[in-house]
C-alpha cells in the first residue's frame, strides 16, 4: 500500500486529490492543514508571492517529513504537496492531508509535517508588497 503523496508543481494545488489519496475505511479521522495567501503581513499588503524550491532536496526533505510521521504518530496515510511559482492572494500554496483511526493523532501528525516542512524543506518565499519585495527566509 502507497502511504505517502508527495508534490511540488507550478500547478494549482487540489484538495480533493490530496483527500482522496489518504482516505481509507479504516482511518476515522481525516485532518488538513490548507495553507493560503494572506493579504497582509506586518502591517504591509501583500500583492504576491513567490515560491523557489530546490526541488530534488525538496522533495526527499519531503519524503522525509512523510516517513517520520508514519513512524511517530498512529497514521496510515499523507500527502504533502506545495506549490512553487508566483501565488496570489487566496492562492494555495500548501497542502497536508493525514489520516488516522483516531482524530488526535491525525491532527497531531498534521501540525508536525507542516511545523517541519517550514523549518526543513528548501522553499524559500519572496513577498511582493505595493512598493517591492522581500525574502521571508534565506533566498535561493
Amino acid at each position: 500500500m502507497n502511504t505517502t503523496s508527495i508534490k511540488i508543481t507550478s500547478e494549482k494545488l487540489n484538495l480533493q486529490e490530496c483527500y482522496d489519496f489518504v482516505a481509507d475505511p479504516s482511518c476515522g479521522g481525516i485532518a488538513v492543514f490548507v495553507g493560503t495567501v494572506r493579504n497582509a503581513t506586518q502591517n504591509k499588503k501583500v500583492t504576491q508571492l513567490d515560491f523557489s524550491t530546490y526541488k530534488p532536496m525538496a522533495i526527499k526533505e519531503m519524503q522525509k517529513i512523510a516517513d517520520a510521521v508514519l513512524g511517530k504518530f498512529s497514521v496510515t496515510k499523507i500527502a504533502i504537496h506545495h506549490a512553487e511559482g508566483l501565488l496570489t492572494i487566496g492562492d494555495v500554496p500548501v497542502i497536508i492531508t493525514v489520516s488516522s483511526p483516531h482524530r488526535k493523532a491525525a491532527f497531531e501528525a498534521c501540525q508536525y509535517a507542516i511545523d517541519t516542512l517550514k523549518e526543513a524543506v528548501p522553499i524559500w518565499k519572496k513577498e511582493f508588497f505595493e512598493d517591492g519585495g522581500v525574502w521571508v527566509n534565506a533566498h535561493p
